[in-house]
């Protein structure tokens, strides 16, 4: 999979007091699934890189609650905001919609119906699902393994993208 270079402004306002500013441009890597093997766990990697679902439940990130950021297990883009996660009762941590520019999307054809899988613009590697079944306005439940994951509170400043 190839993408162009992307260029992202978006600034993350959470509840008014503090944000991350995520502000970037980024070039996607390529480099082969193996470079990755020794910079995430072989659980992560497995979600990542061959795309394996996580036990629903599993996941502490399913939990979080409070605000900041999650990115890309692998190479620490920044995916999502905590403003848009709510509990969707599934076991996994859901999503009403992404960061704009910072996921690309294909169609999964491993179940009975097509489904639409996301993976992270810049590495390439394999976050979840995206159904048509969340709540308003947009309708949309991004849902995410949490191996795919790490978050980063508020009050920490955002990795470095990690190549």
């Amino acid at each position: 999979m190839t993408f162009p270079a992307l260029s992202v402004v978006s600034r993350l306002s959470l509840g008014g007091a503090q944000t991350h500013e995520v502000a970037m441009k980024f070039t996607p890597l390529e480099v082969p699934h193996s470079y990755w093997r020794d910079k995430v766990s072989a659980q992560a990697y497995e979600v990542l890189f061959e795309e394996a679902t996580e036990p629903a439940g599993s996941s502490p990130l399913d939990d979080v609650d409070e605000e900041g950021t999650f990115v890309c297990a692998a190479c620490y883009l920044p995916m999502f905001d905590s403003e848009s996660k709510f509990d969707s009762g599934t076991g996994w941590p859901s999503f009403t919609q992404p960061i704009e520019g910072h996921m690309a999307t294909k169609q999964d054809f491993k179940m009975i119906w097509p489904r639409t899988e996301y993976h992270c613009a810049r590495c390439g590697g394999h976050q979840g699902h995206v159904f048509n079944d969340g709540p308003p306005p947009r309708g949309e439940r991004w849902c995410n393994n949490g191996l795919a994951l790490r978050f980063v509170p508020i009050d920490e400043t955002l990795p470095e993208l990690r190549a």
